[in-house]
């Protein structure tokens, strides 16, 4: 009778070796593990030895993945970028922006003056809403004059009802 969802394989488990018996070299793994880890190395290390010869003669060949060593490709959008040292970079050089950046800075630059005009009141929307304001501050002080007159009106009612 199974436990739970999944069913055990029939092969048994998974053996992992120790740190231990790695370095004492009793691990479990296949004995022809052994043959293609030598192989693999004598294989680097020729490989090294004739990058080695290779870049004493010429300096600038580098080592291609897949077709790119049999295949010249001419590709101008696949440069590759040049690492540079910090002794070597020009302080001075100016970069470029993007024209992302560039439209960016210049909206931020044109909201600004814009801002600065609105401030002034020599925009036309600022002019508007002077007009308006100084419409509405009258119609306030009217309404505040009514009601200062109709408030001297009942106090005077008030006092010759009294007398």
């Amino acid at each position: 009778m199974g436990r739970g969802k999944f069913k055990g394989k029939p092969t048994g488990r998974r053996q992992f070796s120790t740190h231990e018996e790695m370095i004492a070299g009793t691990s479990a793994r296949p004995r022809t593990f052994k043959k293609v880890e030598a192989e693999h190395e004598e294989d680097e290390r020729s490989e090294e030895s004739e990058e080695e010869s290779e870049e004493e003669s010429d300096g600038e060949t580098e080592k291609r993945k897949g077709t790119e060593g049999i295949i010249e490709i001419q590709n101008p959008n696949l440069v590759k970028p040049k690492n540079l040292k910090a002794k070597n970079v020009d302080i001075e050089k100016t970069t470029e922006l993007s024209r992302r950046e560039r439209e960016e800075i210049e909206k931020q630059q044109a909201h600004e003056r814009y801002m600065r005009l609105e401030e002034q009141g020599k925009t036309e929307q600022a002019r508007k809403d002077l007009d308006r304001l100084a419409l509405i501050r009258q119609q306030r002080a009217e309404a505040a004059k009514k009601r200062e007159e109709e408030k001297a009106a009942k106090e005077q009612k008030k006092l010759e009802a009294r007398k």
